[in-house]
This record gives structure tokens, sequence and C-alpha cells, in this order.
């Protein structure tokens, strides 16, 4: 039976989702950023998480599946342009650090929880706009999927490009991904690459991006290498992004709505007009 659980863990209030007809859960803090910090199936851990960061609020979580909002990536100056203002902006956005509200929970057939995000005169220093912002955390058969709800709660159009950014747990750095993509852009050396069927990150500081997919999903090997890892996501998300840490276990798997520093270059932002509202999903499950 499906069942969502409250406890606390060093003062953070914790959700979890279970499934154990699967044996997976879903483990979700909502005011560390509304962040799924653990994610396992069939009695395996998928995600990374260094606890340091993620009980240390001064930093920012390395590990789980932090929130993109309502940029992915870097503003090249830390500052963008709108109507004639200028902005900073910390990398990714500020969702990842601000505290979410649960207003939902479900159990029947599913484990589901769902948290909002209202903007308030802090994020308005960063970002001015009115927004709030759905997501609901899905647990079935295993599979997790991220309903996504944008909403323009202005009068004037709203400029996002949300992703995700996935840490997930491996030691193997050279990953084959499945993927209809035939390129993508090495940012360690500002080259596009012809893309042959693997990418090793081993040595890479930067990350690289998927330039050319037309299908939304891609498929890696999984923490054991037995299974392998399948994500699908909306259309929005045209880029998917791969970054790691040498010394560390994992590799991100990151799908991306417009590439970095979107906000300075304004060619393919995502507007979501004045009180109106978008609607995506992004799902992580083990392949069958």
């Amino acid at each position: 039976m499906y069942n969502v659980q409250e406890s606390v863990e060093q003062h953070y209030k914790i959700y979890e989702l279970t499934d154990p007809a699967t044996n997976s859960w879903v483990k979700v803090a909502p005011e560390r950023g509304g962040i799924i910090f653990s994610y396992g199936v069939q009695g395996e851990e998928l995600l990374y998480l260094n606890k340091e960061t993620f009980y240390n609020k001064e930093k920012n979580v390395r590990g789980g599946i932090p929130i993109l909002f309502p940029i992915s990536g870097q503003l090249s100056t830390g500052t963008f342009e709108w109507e004639g203002h200028t902005y900073f902006m910390d990398n990714h956005g500020f969702a990842r650090n601000a505290s979410w509200e649960v207003i939902g929970q479900e159990m029947n057939n599913r484990a589901s929880l769902t948290i909002r995000l209202t903007s308030n005169e802090q994020t308005k220093l960063f970002y001015p706009f009115d927004f709030t912002v759905l997501f609901t955390y899905v647990l079935e058969g295993g599979k997790l999927t991220i309903k996504q709800e944008y909403n323009n709660q202005g009068n004037q159009p709203m400029p996002i490009y949300a992703g995700f950014h996935p840490y997930f747990k491996t030691g193997e750095k050279n990953l084959s991904y499945e993927t209809d993509a035939t390129k993508y852009y090495d940012y360690n050396d500002d080259k596009v690459k012809q893309f042959t069927g693997s990418i090793d990150l081993t040595n890479l500081k930067e990350a690289v991006v998927f330039l050319d997919s037309n299908h939304p999903s891609i498929s890696f090997g999984s923490p054991g290498g037995k299974k392998r890892i399948k994500l699908s996501y909306g259309e929005l998300f045209k880029y998917i992004v791969l970054w790691t840490e040498s010394e560390n276990e994992f590799i991100c798997v990151e799908p991306w709505m417009a590439k970095t520093d979107e906000l300075n270059r304004k060619e393919e932002l995502v507007m979501i007009n004045g009180n109106e509202s978008l609607k995506t999903e992004f799902s992580i499950e083990l392949e069958k």
C-alpha cells in the first residue's frame, strides 16, 4: 500500500513517499529548496547526497534533485537586465534554497506530495515577477514523476528556463547514453562535437550539453550497472546537461529548458503570458 509519512530529521521536516510493492521510496525536504534528497527503487538508492551540504543551509546542496528556477545555469556577469533595470541572480536561480510549502498529499493507488513556492518581496529583488510554482512528486510503480505548474500571476509576460539537477550515484564517469542527439557542446574547450554513444567525464571540469535531441528521453547505466535509468521529460526541456566532480561518485544528467546565460542572450526564453500558466513533467525510472 502506498504511503506518505512525515518525520523530523535534524530540524528538517521530511516527507517520505513509499511503494512497498517495488521497494521504492522518495524523500523530500520542502523547507530545503523542496529537494528530493533520496530516491530508491528495488531497495537500491539511485541518488548521491553530500549530507554536509544538505544540513548546512549556508551551502548549496550537492546531491539529490535540486530544483532550478527561474533559470538553469549561470549568468555570465551574475546579473541580467529587464526593462531597463539590472538584477542579480545566483547560479540556477533561487528556488533550490527557498522554503516550499506543502499543500497536499495522496495515498490512493500512488503516493504523491504537492509543494508550492510563491513570489514575495525577497524574490522580487532578484526576479521582478509575481508567480506561484506547484510541484507534485508522484511515486507509482517505482517510477518518480515530477509534475510542474508555473503560474504567472502578473499582467506582463514572465520569462523562465527551468530545469533539474539530479545527482546519480555512480563511480563510473564514462557512460553510454541512449539518446537521439548527434552533437554536444563541450564547455571545457567551447567546441561542438559529434556524439558517438558515450562521453567520458572523468577529467572534465566543466559541463557538456546535448544540442539536437528531438525525442524527450535519455537513458544510461544505473549505479550497480545491471539496469539502466531512463529520464523522460516534456518537450520544453530542449537540453540535457552532463556534469560531474572527479573526486565524488556521481554524474548529473540535467534536463534544462535553455542553455546557460539565456536571460542575457534572450534567444530561447520560455515566456508565460500574464495570468497564464505552463504545465510540464519530468520522470525517472529504472528500465524494465
